[in-house]
């Protein structure tokens, strides 16, 4: 870890040792952190439990999970009170219904803290946080219209248990007009009507808790088909979260983005990212091929090596609204397929796959917090960074191996030997722009360079589609 000073006195970079490894294509990259005071300015990333572990034997799972290096979890609280047991909510007969044996939260709201105490002490002997959590939600084509009390009874419980967690925010889904229809027989209004009625009532609890409530993205089905739903609108969305905070008379609602929902409507994740801004507190990672609702391992939903999900403009998005919030990863789906034996290396990968999304996320960010900066290399990811960044965040100079390009200009650069990087100003951080990053870094430590970070070109907002020719 090393210290910055000069223009960047009071901050320091975060390095793998603290935050872990990424490999890509076969070389190291770091995720690159920047803290002031302790405050940590990029995104905590936490992984949901779904599909690792089972509440009522949560050990392994969680060990696994802290195994692989996180220090967070997602508790998706629908695991212990699932959308398929509301469906059943108030049937006289269990047994016959195919409900479980036992007490249900869905029965009896008061139960959920209960439900859900192994999964809490564990986390607790294992130092994992929990610091957000989204609350039991309905199946997205539900014909259910009698439950908006017993709901309210469940969400009240699950603002009353984040609070006992000091879990700071609780994703609320939306009520759609499908279970709307419930709602208008008491309200005669709009979707936005009783919804705002709704969350209105939830946020004196979520006061005394100290819970801000996040809105989250839906889709709908109709005809067989998912559609756009309720909050889908980045614009709209936006202007109903500014509204009941207004209303609230603070800043009590937030947004969680749910990308997997994103890409089932179609919709281009860098507008939505940019209309609903800070309103972000937190971004729900999954995968799905844009036709079927999955929560699969990011990157990993690919036809003929083509990615389903718009990752390029989900990056592009939070960069450039400088988002700092909760990172949550949903690999349900995939953890579900593996075997128990194979779920610790899957973990392990899910950790890097954050760790990367969250450097790449951060890449501006990053320059931003750092103005001192000296690229080393004089290829395609120099003049990529050049035509991205090179006007807003310049570069001293740049250096590269190569003996014939000393002395010459590149992009506007002059083009150093690596010698001229053991007299750079205190605080420059030098970013390899080159594939071979772990032999550089290593050149650069027998340097006596400490400030190294790693710049990566696959998700920039514009790049070269020519190659250049070695010389």
């Amino acid at each position: 870890m090393a210290k910055t000073g000069g223009q960047g006195e009071g901050f320091r970079a975060v390095w793998p040792g603290d935050v872990g490894m990424l490999r890509l294509r076969g070389q190291a990259f770091r995720c690159i952190l920047w803290t002031r005071r302790g405050k940590r300015f990029f995104m905590n990333i936490s992984v949901s439990p779904a599909g690792i572990t089972n509440p009522r034997v949560p050990r392994q799972g969680l060990q696994d999970i802290a195994d692989a290096g996180f220090h967070s979890i997602f508790l998706e609280m629908g695991m212990c009170c699932p959308p398929q047991e509301l469906e059943r909510a108030g049937m006289a007969d269990k047994e016959e219904a195919g409900q479980p044996e036992g007490v249900s939260a869905v029965e009896q709201p008061g139960m959920l803290g209960l439900q859900f105490a192994r999964m809490e002490g564990q986390c607790r002997e294992k130092g994992l946080g929990i610091p957000v959590a989204r609350a039991p939600y309905f199946l997205r084509e539900t014909k259910r219209t009698d439950l908006w009390e017993r709901m309210m009874q469940i969400h009240e419980e699950s603002i009353r248990y984040c609070g006992t967690l000091g879990c700071g925010y609780l994703v609320v889904r939306p009520w759609q007009e499908h279970t709307g229809f419930a709602l208008s027989k008491t309200f005669l209004g709009s979707e936005w009507e009783a919804n705002r009625t709704y969350y209105l009532r939830l946020a004196a609890i979520a006061r005394e808790h100290r819970v801000m409530l996040l809105l989250e993205n839906q889709c709908r089905w109709v005809n067989g088909h998912l559609v756009r739903g309720v909050c889908s609108d980045g614009r709209e969305a936006a202007e109903w979260i500014d509204r009941l905070n207004e209303e609230a008379g603070e800043e009590r609602f937030g947004f969680c983005m749910d990308v997997g929902v994103c890409n089932l409507c179609g919709q281009d994740m860098h507008e939505f990212a940019c209309a609903l801004g800070s309103r972000i507190k937190a971004v729900i990672l999954r995968d799905c091929d844009g036709h079927q609702e999955n929560s699969l391992l990011p990157f990993t939903c690919s036809v003929q090596g083509q990615q389903q999900t718009d990752w390029l403009g989900l990056i592009r998005g939070l960069r450039d609204i400088s988002f700092e919030g909760e990172l949550v990863l949903d690999m349900s789906g995939t953890a579900a397929g593996f075997s128990p034996l194979l779920r610790p290396h899957l973990i392990s990968l899910a950790k890097a796959t954050a760790e990367y999304f969250c450097w790449q996320a951060g890449i501006e960010a990053q320059l931003k917090k750092n103005p001192l900066v000296v690229l080393f290399g004089a290829g395609n990811m120099c003049r990529n960074y050049m035509k991205c960044y090179g006007k807003k965040y310049p570069p001293l100079f740049t250096c590269d191996n190569n003996e014939k390009l000393w002395g010459t200009s590149f992009c506007g650069l002059e083009v150093k030997p690596p010698e001229a990087l053991k007299k750079l100003p205190q605080g420059c951080v030098v970013l390899i722009c080159n594939i071979y990053y772990r032999e550089i870094e290593r050149q650069l430590r027998e340097l006596g360079v400490e400030n190294i970070g790693f710049f990566n070109d696959e998700y920039m907002p514009s790049f070269y589609f020519d190659r250049l020719k070695e010389v």
